[in-house]
């Protein structure tokens, strides 16, 4: 199917994974890639990057399964991609069995000392939890990930950084789009990828059915060295974890915030007395003397959705504008199956599409 020219709108990682998808599987369409900062300083700038080799349900495990043997041959292909492969131990009360129905790699029992070597400081196991090796997981730093991926599309993709869409509109012909320059565009399909930018004035009303929502996302930073041999720590029961950003020479510890309902032009990047408290409380039940070494960190937000699983769908009755998105967190882990599902469905003629 001839997809025509594609705008891809968001040059997070989705995004600029969607666009490389499209012109793999379509090389003949044309495609822009509109941005309105410069690619990859939204969300994926302040990601953590982990990838867990695991899913809640059998088509996020799918995904997972799908993003992670993308990345193996990315960096296979292209060995100075910034994706670090990392040893993972599992905190939790739940069993084997049970483990291996949210993981996809194997997931063995360990004892070892090692397993629980975090900063330099002691974990503490609570009596009902036991610790689990669990391989397949690996960090990336996104946002430079997605500069080179957007270097390499360059050549085939018409890439427009710093350009907000202020309007969206499909109709039987194309679908509409104008630009903050002034621009008014004609595409065949679009792709929206907004991450956390759900209630953008110019799409609003098409993404407001989808019933997602945006949620504060908190991480501190403990400054202590972490170099390639550190294993992350995955608190599974608490939903938080702890880990070594070699490449930055520090740690990272992420818990999961509550905050709910939030702006991303308003959510502010300094930390606050409730982020840090929330954050300490968590880490204290397991390495208390780590919790006081929490002392900076990272602030944003991101798109939920009410399933719990990304969502890729048809927004208007045409299926010319297809949103990519609401990933829960998970957009690095997740991205490549988004983009393979997005460009699927993209390619799908729907009743009265031409």
């Amino acid at each position: 199917m001839d997809l025509g020219t594609v705008a891809v709108i968001g040059g997070g990682i989705i995004g600029s994974l969607v666009a490389r998808q499209i012109i793999h599987q379509h090389p003949a369409g044309t495609v822009l890639l509109l941005e309105r900062d410069s690619v990859g300083c939204g969300a994926s700038r302040r990601s953590a990057g982990l990838h867990f080799p695991r899913g809640a349900s059998e088509r996020v495990r799918r995904m997972s399964g799908y993003s992670q043997e993308f990345y193996e041959k990315l960096k296979a292909d292209r060995p100075t991609s910034p994706i670090y492969p990392v040893g993972m131990s599992v905190l939790s009360q739940a069993g084997q069995g049970d483990l291996e129905r949210i993981y996809t790699e194997p997931v063995r029992r360990d004892d070892s000392p090692i397993a629980l070597d975090a900063c330099g400081a002691e974990v503490r196991v609570p009596p009902h939890l036991s610790v689990w090796d669990v391989k397949g997981a690996q960090y990336a730093d996104v946002h430079r990930l997605v500069q080179a991926l957007v270097t390499d599309l360059r050549p085939r993709v018409g890439v427009r950084e710093g350009v907000r869409v202020t309007a969206l509109d499909p109709g039987g012909s194309g679908v509409g789009l104008s630009l903050s320059t002034g621009e008014r565009l004609t595409v065949d399909r679009v792709v929206l990828a907004p991450g956390p930018w759900l209630n953008a004035p110019a799409w609003a009303d098409l993404v407001a059915p989808i019933g997602a929502r945006i949620k504060k996302i908190v991480a501190l930073h403990i400054d202590q060295p972490a170099d390639e041999t550190d294993r992350a720590l995955v608190f599974h029961d608490e939903d938080a974890f702890l880990l070594p950003l070699a490449y930055r020479g520090h740690w990272l510890f992420s818990y999961t915030c509550q905050d709910w309902d939030v702006d991303p032009d308003q959510v502010d990047a300094d930390l606050v007395a409730h982020d840090v408290e929330r954050a300490r409380a968590c880490l204290s039940r397991y390495a208390p003397s780590l919790a006081l070494r929490c002392t900076s960190g990272r602030v944003f937000c991101d798109a939920y959705s009410v399933s719990g699983q990304p969502l890729v769908r048809r927004l208007d009755p045409d299926g010319r504008v297809v949103f990519a998105g609401a990933a829960n967190g998970s957009g690095y882990r997740l991205a490549p199956a988004i983009a393979a599902e997005a460009v699927q469905l993209l390619g799908t003629s729907v009743k009265g599409s031409v």
